[in-house]
């Protein structure tokens, strides 16, 4: 659904100035950069969790010993090449 929304002067120069440079619309560019941070930020979210779980050396073995239990499963039901 399209929806309005209010940005900086600023912001919307340099969305044109993106959209011009790379031929795209203003919604493509403006997909793109939410997409992008919306990446960026669930990625430093995962290191953050991921951060905590490493000092808690309990957990972090576990969590080991379940990624050597996955990895022995990659390959079931493929032959050799």
């Amino acid at each position: 659904m399209p929806a309005n929304v209010r940005i900086k002067a600023a912001t919307y120069t340099r969305l044109k100035e993106l959209a011009v440079e790379h031929k795209q619309s203003l919604p493509e560019i403006l997909d793109e950069a939410v997409d992008q941070l919306y990446r960026k930020r669930f990625l430093e979210a995962c290191n953050r969790d991921y951060a905590r779980l490493r000092k808690n050396s309990k957990a972090w073995l576990n969590e080991l010993t379940r990624r050597k239990q996955w990895d022995a499963t990659i390959a079931d039901g493929l032959e050799a090449e």
